[in-house]
């Protein structure tokens, strides 16, 4: 017998030789390794070998013919075929399948017929009643797509031809296998090559349940094992009044395995051609990228004109990098750097950015870079900001730049021989700002500098300033300051169980200060600091101890029950230079039972608590054995000597009306219950010293209705009295309850509401407005009035719902979001947005976005 590509050769001799043309009625074991090897290296010097395995073989030497039977499988160079019945003609080279045939390939993939027609190395040949199912690993899950044909021509194992075939990822329907997919694409020709790795369509359909919806004459996809592969991308389409109709086809470029472009030109009708670009780059201890986009603008006139949008720009753009390095287990630097050419050019264009961040009406861009470097009990973290202001009230001269911020803290044992723990701490921050920002208490002292009425944009700012009624955000010019701080503490417990913790910290701040005094606004500095004090100091010593007495209890149903008692008493000097030092990082002071027991409550380094005091409370605590817990605290804070810091305001009142400002401060609580992993319910409050009267309140509960109902809800609800002395001229309320079904195991639908119960955004920007008006018209500012009789309490002021599809192959969801937002001109807008998005797995996805609004004048765009 003639060796036949190396590979039926030693099968058809070792057959031959052993059975004599007879039946064998045992399990014939083709794979005789040994013999069918020699005979195979007896005739080649190739290492293939074939090996089988059946029920039965016969040699047929009067057709030349070799046939197995009886779960026949054969193996050849990493292929396996399996049927009921193979025969091989020596006469024509060709292997015929039959009977439950399966061929599985070196990439695992396994392909399915009635019967087959192969060359004797299974590359090539016909199939009948063809299907292959191919496993992948699409974003961490396995997936299975799927290919049928009545009939099919395989290549050399390079190509497979499917006529009138279809392709899925979706699994066949279990209790009816012939019913359609969700979704699958028929052709006339499918040809799937696996050298290129793509699966070509011709006169294709999609169909989903079987219904066609789309027609397409040729497209074709990377096969599903594909990760990367040069061509164009799906189109996106486009329509918004300021650009027009547009389209957009990307184009993705495969470098290397480490590197990667894309390019994206926009049409728009109406604006010309945007084009956007990535590079992408992976090295061997991190990976970046920069974007760019850009455009010649040719209808500027669908935009406001400055200062409300940038109806007076041509060229308009943006160029973004961003990175992360391992320099080794401990060290990482890394960056996030975005240049814009204005406010509104991203918004305007819908692009996206990795450096954008937001809350609830404010927008910024934040570029910055970091030195991040983390031990066992130490941290360096070295940083530079750069933030640009997108919304319509900001006016860049007012933002700081931050170059650099550098902090770090280390952590060690003693000193010996007394022990405990030692820290130190360590801060460096520069800024440099233009203009100064001013923020007024009331609304009599309320002006806009830049303009007045509902067509010039304006920024906020004082008609008196003086101190207590105009506020100073921030200082024009350069301002650095260095912190160092060491601190001891150990905690000791004697034989009763009391916990007795001293401690003791010494601080240590300096102050370089060179105001700018020359430019709008900022002379009237000079009325809040001294100009002429280039450097200040600052020290803080401070000595302590805390006191804690745990009473243990335990009930007859065996619940643990823990009453702690909780005294602190820190001894410090007075602080120094209150209200002559800028405050740039402890605006914020939120006094609750987070911070009762802080050393300092002061958000930040400008800030340092000076005096004596006393910080009590009463903690309890409860275990259940089937884990049902709780847990309440309730404290006050009592300045016992030397001057309040709370009660001496600085540039910005930080710490007026905090609950902090008087002798006796607040009464601040907290009480947490969780009666199963499933429910939760926590809320706080502080209260008025003097009368309870409530001043904040913050409570929410997480609801997990599962495994009975397959819902989860939580209901949020905060309220915030009026803090006139240090901005917020309105009390805050409001509520938010959210929720989530899964209706189904592919069904879910949820959403969220938030309530502006005290119409405080409503109030805020109907009084700006008459405000405006007013004193457009040469009147005086207006006193605050009436601006919380609404008809309606439950002003809706932000809200989503979304319904989503998803199963092995398809994702699909609907969303609708309601934010406010405020637009160039000071009104008040509502944003409303349906977002489509649909994806049919391995194959590709589809995504719309429409605007249901009639105006976009926040973002720079004239009204319709």
């Amino acid at each position: 017998m003639r060796r036949l590509k190396g590979t039926v050769a030693g099968f058809a001799i070792a057959v031959a030789g052993l059975l004599a043309a007879q039946p064998s009625p045992a399990r014939a074991q083709g794979t005789m390794n040994d013999l069918i090897a020699a005979r195979q290296r007896s005739a080649s010097q190739s290492d293939s070998r074939l090996l089988v395995d059946a029920r039965e073989i016969i040699y047929n030497n009067d057709r030349n013919t070799i046939s197995a039977s009886g779960d026949v499988e054969m193996n050849y160079e990493g292929r396996t075929l399996q049927a009921d019945r193979i025969t091989y003609d020596r006469n024509t080279g060709r292997v015929y399948a039959e009977g439950n045939v399966r061929l599985t390939d070196t990439s695992g993939a396994v392909t399915t017929g009635s019967r087959f027609e192969l060359t004797d190395d299974f590359k090539t040949g016909f199939i009948d009643s063809l299907r292959v199912e191919q496993t992948v690993q699409d974003r961490g899950e396995t997936l299975r797509t799927r290919m049928s044909a009545a009939r099919a021509e395989r290549v050399e194992g390079e190509t497979t031809t499917f006529l009138r075939g279809t392709y899925t990822a979706c699994e066949p329907c279990r209790e009816n296998p012939e019913r359609p997919p969700l979704w699958q694409v028929k052709a006339a020709r499918i040809v799937h090559n696996n050298e290129e790795r793509t699966i070509y369509y011709e006169d294709a359909s999609i169909e989903f349940l079987g219904v066609p919806i789309a027609a397409i004459p040729y497209f074709w996809t990377a096969d599903p094992t594909v990760k990367r592969m040069t061509g164009f991308l799906a189109p996106h389409y486009i329509h918004s009044t300021a650009l027009g109709t547009g389209v957009s086809i990307p184009f993705f470029w495969d470098i290397a395995p480490d590197k990667d472009l894309t390019i994206q030109p926009t049409l728009y009708s109406r604006q010309g051609v945007l084009m956007q670009g990535e590079w992408r780059q992976r090295l061997l201890t991190g990976s970046y990228n920069i974007r760019a986009a850009g455009i010649f603008q040719r209808g500027q006139s669908a935009f406001l004109p400055p200062p409300l949008g940038p109806a007076n720009r041509e060229g308009r753009g943006m160029l973004e990098s961003n990175g992360r390095f391992n320099i080794n287990p401990q060290w990482q630097f890394g960056w996030s750097v975005a240049l814009l050419s204005d406010k509104w050019f991203l918004q305007n264009y819908k692009i996206r950015s990795e450096t954008l961040a937001s809350n609830y009406l404010m927008l910024e861009s934040t570029s910055q870079a970091f030195l991040r470097g983390v031990g066992d009990r130490s941290f360096f973290d070295l940083r530079g900001f750069y933030w640009q202001g997108l919304s319509y009230a900001d006016w860049q001269k007012q933002i700081p730049f931050v170059t650099p911020s550098l902090d770090y803290e280390k952590r060690v044992n003693g000193p010996d021989p007394i022990g405990g723990e030692t820290r130190f701490q360590f801060n460096v921050t520069h800024l440099y700002r233009q203009a100064a920002q001013f923020d007024p208490t009331s609304f009599t002292n309320l002006a806009f500098p830049f303009g007045s009425g509902l067509t010039t944009a304006g920024y906020q700012s004082c008609v008196v300033f003086q101190r207590g009624v105009c506020l100073v955000r921030g200082l024009s010019g350069d301002f650095a300051r260095f912190s160092g701080e060491v601190s001891w503490r150990r905690a000791f417990i004697d034989d009763v169980g009391q916990v007795w913790t001293p401690f003791t910290y010494l601080r240590v701040d300096g102050f370089l200060n060179s105001p700018d005094t020359t430019g709008y606004q900022n002379p009237e500095i000079a009325n809040f600091i001294n100009p002429n004090q280039e450097f200040l100091g600052r020290t803080m010593p401070a000595v302590g101890m805390e006191y804690r007495y745990p009473l243990l209890a335990n009930d007859s149903g065996g619940g643990a029950h823990t009453l702690t008692p909780i005294g602190q008493v820190i001894v410090r000097p007075n602080e120094a230079r209150i209200g002559k030092l800028p405050n740039e990082d402890a605006h914020s002071l939120v006094y609750d039972d987070t911070v009762l027991f802080d050393w300092d409550k002061f958000s930040g380094y400008d800030r340092a608590e000076g005096g004596v005091r006393a910080n009590v409370g009463l903690q309890y605590n409860y275990l259940a054995p089937t884990g049902w817990t709780a847990n309440a605290l309730i404290g006050q804070s009592y300045q016992l000597a030397g001057r309040n810091s709370y009660a001496v305001p600085d540039l910005i009142n930080t710490g007026l009306q905090s609950g902090l400002d008087s002798q006796v401060s607040d009464v601040v609580g907290r009480i947490q219950v969780n009666p199963s992993q499933n429910f939760s319910f926590i809320t706080r409050g502080r209260f008025d010293h003097s009368d309870f009267a409530l001043n904040s309140f913050e409570t929410q509960a997480i609801m997990n209705f599962n495994p009975w109902v397959p819902i989860t809800g939580s209901l949020t609800y905060v309220y915030y009295r009026a803090q006139p002395l240090i901005g917020f001229l309105h009390r805050r309320e409001g509520l938010q309850p959210a929720a989530a079904w899964n209706i189904t195991p592919n069904w879910s639908i949820g959403g969220s509401v938030l309530f502006d119960l005290d119409r405080y955004i409503d109030a805020r920007e109907d009084f700006l407005r008459t405000y405006q008006a007013n004193f457009a018209r040469g009147g005086q500012a207006l006193a605050n009035t009436t601006i919380y009789n609404r008809s309606d309490p439950f002003t809706i002021a932000q809200a989503g719902i979304s319904l989503g599809y998803k199963d092995e192959c398809t994702t699909f969801s609907i969303n609708y979001a309601m934010t406010p937002r405020t637009a160039a001109t000071g009104e008040r807008e509502t944003d409303r947005t349906v977002m489509v998005r649909l994806e049919l797995r391995t194959l590709g996805q589809a995504s719309f976005a429409q605007s249901l609004n009639t105006s976009n004048t926040s973002d720079g765009v004239a009204s319709r």
